[in-house]
């Protein structure tokens, strides 16, 4: 049997077969995608892996990778290192997959990726982490190139964010984050950009995921007495705490991290708190490319795709199965190196869904190049593997997650440099 792994980590695992044409092929390549679908995430983590099972679906009805069936497995990390890397270990050294996708946080993905994906040469591929150490160990040559990511840094997110925050004239801020690498790195860069504007942090205050309340770190952020709060956090935390904070009397007034655009989230804190909240989450440039999957995930699940990590999981697992067709191999190095070939370049565009998966496949057999252009839009790795793109500003209004602003690259290109002068 042939392996190929889009993420890894222990848990429950759930195998999910597309049959569609099974019957006509006699190899398969099972794919996984672990992410956290149980605890603070859970409310986000579902929908993301439904983002990576369409995406093998698509694939499948394409004729799958290599004239090998798909097979997707979808396993989860609970939000836990050390659950990440025994799953992980166990994945790429008994299963021998090629390459790995995951895992949502950055403190999950980046313990996996030093001790189990490079060592052992497998390709990493990230739909949603966002910490700028994975920049800097790829600049050391820490990765070897076997890390990839589809979603922008949190660099950019602190620096639009920031801006938006000054412009709404807000002079004291206090910062509550979760306690994890893209909590740390988020909220410093905030930190540093808002102060460079002309604000001040009253407080910043680190909260560890899972508990049952969080007055203790709610009224260690009063201190300073702050007139917004910016919060860090991921979905059944982030209530949690947004709730006790209105609770005790802080002002309404809220900047938001992008994991916490998610519907369960607003309901669990209460749409009427939040008319005032404003936060940030990546965005999809318009065209064909975007309408493609928003029409197949409307398709599959009978609504529009509203929430984090969606766009980014369906491009991830599309680049993975897309250079392991133009690698014509389940090799991690070969992977690797196949990755900027379907993405950068001049080749012929191709979109998701099946008939773009198709189209993707007849350009290949024929030598010809491809150019994927995904849910996000163009995709193009850097050296470090990473990713530029635009954002999003939400809000809520009438009881709705809605969209207020949109920042091409050029905008936030802009606002990088306003807080780096």
């Amino acid at each position: 049997m042939r392996h190929l792994l889009l993420s890894g980590a222990v848990g429950v695992g759930l195998f999910i077969g597309s049959a569609a044409t099974a019957s006509a092929q006699s190899c398969e390549i099972t794919v996984g995608s672990v992410l956290s679908i149980t605890g603070s995430m859970a409310a986000i983590g579902s929908a993301i892996g439904d983002a990576g099972k369409l995406a093998v679906d698509h694939i499948n009805e394409a004729g799958g990778v290599n004239d090998c069936t798909v097979r997707y497995i979808l396993r989860d990390d609970q939000g836990s290192p050390n659950v990440g890397v025994d799953a992980a270990k166990t994945l790429v050294e008994i299963e021998e997959v090629p390459v790995l996708l995951g895992a949502i946080q950055s403190g999950v993905s980046m313990p996996i990726l030093t001790s189990v994906t490079v060592p052992a040469k497998v390709t990493q591929i990230s739909c949603c982490s966002s910490a700028p150490s994975f920049t800097a160990l790829a600049a050391e040559g820490g990765t070897d190139g076997y890390w990839f990511r589809t979603l922008p840094t949190d660099r950019p997110q602190a620096a639009v964010l920031a801006n938006i925050a000054a412009e709404r004239g807000y002079k004291k801020i206090a910062v509550v984050y979760v306690n994890s690498d893209y909590g740390v790195s988020l909220a410093r860069s905030f930190k540093r950009d808002i102060e460079k504007l002309g604000g001040t942090v009253t407080s910043m205050t680190a909260y560890n995921q899972e508990q049952a309340s969080y007055r203790a770190e709610v009224n260690a952020a009063f201190q300073g007495e702050p007139e917004a709060l910016f919060l860090v956090a991921f979905p059944a935390d982030g209530a949690t705490v947004t709730r006790e904070w209105i609770s005790f009397g802080g002002p309404q007034k809220f900047v938001f991290s992008n994991a916490l655009r998610a519907d369960e989230f607003v309901d669990a804190v209460g749409a009427e708190y939040l008319t005032e909240a404003l936060g940030i989450d990546n965005a999809q440039v318009e065209g064909e490319s975007v309408d493609a999957f928003n029409k197949a995930w409307e398709a599959a699940f009978g609504s529009a795709p509203n929430g984090p990590g969606l766009h980014t999981m369906y491009d991830a697992a599309a680049v993975a199965l897309l250079a392991m067709e133009q690698a014509g191999e389940a090799d991690g190095t070969a992977i690797r190196d196949n990755i900027r070939k379907i993405t950068g370049g001049d080749g012929e565009p191709v979109y998701p869904g099946a008939e773009g998966f198709k189209k993707a496949k007849e350009l290949i057999a024929e030598g010809k190049p491809i150019r994927y252009v995904g849910a996000t839009g163009p995709i193009e790795f850097d050296e470090n593997g990473d990713v530029t793109g635009p954002y999003l500003i939400w809000g809520v209004k009438d009881g709705e997650l809605v969209t207020l602003d949109k920042w091409d690259n050029a905008r936030v290109s802009e606002a990088i440099a306003a807080v780096s002068e």
